[in-house]
Order: structure tokens, then C-alpha cells, then sequence
């Protein structure tokens, strides 16, 4: 999530970010633009949320990971100016992307199997609750018509 000082966080709450929506672990509340894991799923739709849910946020962690172990700036702290900082997060990003376009070695334990799926089972629920409920109806609209495989 953001931090509630953000310009991200101030416009996700005027509503001035669309339709836009962010996925986050439970440690955050739930919110209209922001849709975190159910804590005591009941059901394989409410199962279905929380996998898409967390698989999708995996993605993004998973990315943050390999940068890190990349360059390992980025794991122990940056201690300059923000608007440095940011600028060294975007260097790295590129060169990452660089890296990846020239087929450079990935490094050990980057491969997706290697990483757990992270769920850590604290809901705060004050929000998001529509917005939830849209995508679980999503999962029990494809169960009923077949066009899942389980």
C-alpha cells in the first residue's frame, strides 16, 4: 500500500485515479481502490479471489526481489535525497530490463517455483467491500458456467 502522506494515497481517496485499483497484503485496510486477501475465505469463489489476489501481488514482490539481489542498493537502504532515491529505483529498473533484453545470467533462486505464495493472514477489513465482492462474483459467475478447471 501507500503511505497515507502520498500523492498516490491523497488521490486514490478524491477518487482522481479512475478506475484504477491496488492489490495489497492484509497488513493494510481494505479499501475501494486498494483490495487485500479475504482472512477466512468461505468457498472455492472466495478461495479463487484470494489465489488471483495473491498471485498477482507475488508478481510485483517477486520483481522487487530479484531487483534487490540484482542490486543490492536497494536491500540495504538508500540514504540520499527522495527525489535521488527515486531516481536510482527507476536507474535500476531500467537496467534490470537492459539486463534481461541482453539475456544476462539471472541469479539463483529467482525462478518463480522457488518462491512461496505470501499471505499473511491479518485482514483489516474497513473498505473495498463492494469492489471485493465484484471480483468474487467474477469466480462464481465462471465456477457455475464451467469455465474454470479444478
Amino acid at each position: 500500500m501507500m503511505s497515507q502522506n502520498s500523492s498516490v494515497y491523497m488521490r486514490s481517496e478524491n477518487g482522481e485515479m479512475g478506475n484504477g485499483i491496488l492489490l495489497g497484503d492484509s497488513g493494510y485496510p481494505s479499501r475501494r481502490y486498494h483490495l487485500t486477501p479475504i482472512h477466512n475465505p468461505e468457498g472455492q469463489t472466495e478461495n479463487l479471489y484470494n489465489e488471483s489476489q495473491i498471485r498477482t501481488r507475488n508478481v510485483v514482490e517477486r520483481t522487487f526481489g530479484i531487483w534487490k539481489r540484482r542490486f543490492p542498493v536497494l536491500s540495504v537502504g538508500i540514504r540520499c535525497r527522495l527525489n535521488l532515491a527515486q531516481r536510482i529505483v527507476v536507474a535500476c529498473a531500467i537496467l534490470h530490463n537492459i539486463a534481461c533484453q541482453q539475456n544476462e545470467e539471472v541469479f539463483e533462486g529467482d525462478d518463480e517455483e522457488d518462491l512461496p505464495v505470501v499471505y499473511n493472514g491479518v485482514e483489516n477489513n474497513d473498505g473495498g467491500v463492494e469492489e471485493r465482492e465484484t471480483i468474487i462474483d467474477y469466480f462464481r459467475n465462471m465456477l457455475t458456467a464451467g469455465g474454470f478447471i479444478i
